[in-house]
C-alpha cells in the first residue's frame, strides 16, 4: 500500500501555493509515494456568510434560499463551520457557487491577491489518512496566518482520539522580508504539532551547498523550505522551488520508512 503524504497549505498570494507545488513534485518522487495537494477549507466560511447577508441586504437575492446547509465540528472550544448556499433566481452577474476567501473581493483586488486555484479543500477528518504531512502558510508578525490556525482549532476530535500520533510533519513558509519570521514561523508552529503528538521533520541541513548560499536573497532554513514575497510581486527563485523539491522528497523518504517499521 502507498505511502500518503499531504501536502495542506493556505495561500494568498500564491507564494505558499507554488512552493506546495514542488513539494509535491518532489514527494512523488520517492517510489511507492503517493502525494496529494490540499488547500485549507477554512478560508471558505467566513466570506459565505459575508456574502449571503451583502446580497441580502443589496437587494440582489431575487428569490428565497432553497437550502442552506450549516455543519459544525465543536473542537477546543472553536467552531469549525462549511456553509454550502444554493440561492433561486439570483441576478444574471451573481455566482455563489464557490466561495474563494475570507476577505471581500474589493479588499483582495486592493491587495493585488490572484484568484484561488482548483486544488481541492480539506476537512479535519482527512488527515487522518494520511501517513506524512507538509504544512504550509504565510507568515502573520512571525507566526502561521489565522486561516490556517482556524483549521488546525477544528482538529479537537483527531487530538482527542491521537489519530496524528507518530506521523511526521514538516512546515514551509513564505514571509515579507528575510527578517519577516523565516524562523519564528515554523518555531512557533511546532506547537500545534506537538498536541497531536506528530513528529516534526526539519530538513536540517540536508539540501546542501543550497543552505549556504550567500550570493542571492533565498528564503527558508533548516526549519523547512520559504520564499520572501516582498511587496508580493517577488515569486519563488529557481534555488527555493529546489529546497521545497528537496524537502518533500526527504519527508516523504522519512514517512515511507516509518510507516514501513509500524
Amino acid at each position: 500500500m502507498a505511502t500518503k503524504v499531504y501536502i495542506l497549505y493556505y495561500s494568498m498570494y500564491g507564494h505558499v501555493e507554488r512552493l506546495a507545488e514542488e513539494i509535491k513534485k518532489g514527494a512523488a518522487s520517492v517510489e511507492g509515494v503517493e502525494a496529494k495537494l490540499w488547500q485549507d477549507l477554512q478560508v471558505y466560511c467566513s466570506l459565505a456568510r459575508f456574502l449571503y447577508f451583502k446580497l441580502w441586504l443589496s437587494g440582489k437575492l431575487k428569490g428565497e434560499v432553497i437550502f442552506v446547509s450549516y455543519v459544525t465540528e465543536q473542537a477546543a472550544c472553536t467552531t469549525f463551520c462549511i456553509f454550502i448556499i444554493i440561492i433561486r433566481q439570483l441576478s444574471h452577474d451573481l455566482n455563489v457557487e464557490q466561495v474563494p476567501e475570507t476577505l471581500p473581493e474589493e479588499v483582495l483586488a486592493k491587495m493585488s491577491a490572484p484568484a484561488k486555484s482548483d486544488v481541492p479543500i480539506i476537512k479535519p477528518a482527512d488527515l487522518a489518512e494520511a501517513d506524512g504531512f507538509v504544512f504550509g502558510f504565510p507568515t502573520r508578525f512571525g507566526m502561521m496566518a489565522a486561516q490556517f490556525k482556524a483549521f488546525l482549532d477544528a482538529t479537537g476530535g483527531l487530538w482527542r482520539s491521537q489519530q496524528l500520533a507518530g506521523k511526521p510533519a514538516g512546515i514551509f513558509y513564505s514571509t515579507g522580508s528575510q527578517g519577516g519570521g523565516q524562523e519564528t514561523t515554523a518555531l512557533t508552529a511546532i506547537t500545534q504539532l506537538v498536541h497531536h503528538g506528530m513528529i516534526f521533520v526539519p530538513i536540517g541541513y540536508t539540501f546542501g551547498a543550497g543552505m549556504f548560499e550567500m550570493e542571492q536573497v533565498k528564503g527558508g532554513s533548516p526549519y523547512g523550505a520559504g520564499t520572501l514575497a516582498g511587496d508580493g510581486s517577488r515569486m519563488p527563485t529557481e534555488l527555493e522551488l529546489a529546497q521545497a523539491f528537496h524537502q518533500g522528497k526527504y519527508i516523504a523518504g522519512i514517512a515511507k520508512k516509518l510507516k514501513a517499521a509500524a
